[in-house]
């Protein structure tokens, strides 16, 4: 699956380590139409689902940005819990995008993470960004699909896919940052930040991703990760 794993004792640069800084973007600009809320914002166990994901960042990054809804770059609570704080776009591309012009020149590595996967550990962070470390342009976490996965078009079946091919990917997602910056550059509005690099030919490698690693897209899912909070240790251990 492209690339061996790195282990949590794998080098991972250290804070202005052989000139490897590593930034991340924590992509919190989601409207919550669909939802009916700010999910990126509401409590998980006692914590805002979006500090839950810029904790984990952290692990990584000497710097983190922050992306909101427009109106809410202006929040002083968010402007505590990240360096810097910007707004989004009107999609989830655009809202990277605006990230990416916050990071310093300086960071070599760039962590894209969406707000929504709470429970990312940091070993999965660890791992992407090792992958880059070690000689990788981008790095993605993948789990592998478990279902049969067909092909359909106007109801009718067209191709039955091999899965052990597929993967669903997650987040976060590692890059170079000079090569992260010139295919976003193009303004493409993939939805995966693997996708823009993909299509700027960039070859990517995938990492195990985790099962736990679940997005909310809907109030069931919140309730999921609350019972499987409730139903672990109070103090989570992310590695």
């Amino acid at each position: 699956m492209g690339t061996s794993v790195p282990s949590e004792s794998s080098p991972v640069p250290a804070t202005g380590e052989g000139n490897m800084t590593v930034w991340g973007v924590v992509v919190a600009g989601g409207l919550g139409r669909r939802f009916g809320a700010e999910k990126q914002f509401l409590c998980l166990n006692g914590k805002p689902v979006h500090l839950w994901a810029l904790e984990a960042t952290r692990s990584v990054a000497d710097g983190v940005v922050l992306v909101v809804p427009p109106g809410r770059e202006r929040d002083p609570e968010l402007q505590t819990v990240a360096d810097r704080v910007v707004a989004g776009g009107d999609t989830r591309a655009a809202s990277v995008r605006a990230g990416l012009r916050a990071v310093p020149p300086e960071a070599a590595i760039i962590v894209v993470h969406d707000a929504v996967r709470p429970m990312a550990s940091t070993a999965l962070f660890r791992a992407v960004v090792a992958a880059v470390a070690g000689g990788a342009v981008a790095a993605i976490p993948g789990v592998p699909v478990a279902d049969t996965v067909k092909s359909v078009e106007d109801g009718v079946v067209r191709q039955t896919l091999d899965r052990s091919k597929l993967v669903r990917v997650q987040t976060p997602q590692a890059f170079v940052a000079s090569i992260l910056r010139q295919a976003h550059a193009v303004e493409a509005d993939w939805t995966d930040d693997a996708a823009v690099v993909e299509a700027f030919g960039v070859e990517v490698v995938v990492v195990p991703g985790e099962d736990g690693n679940v997005k909310i897209t809907s109030p069931g899912d919140m309730a999921l990760l609350e019972w499987r909070l409730a139903s672990t240790s109070p103090s989570r251990n992310l590695s």
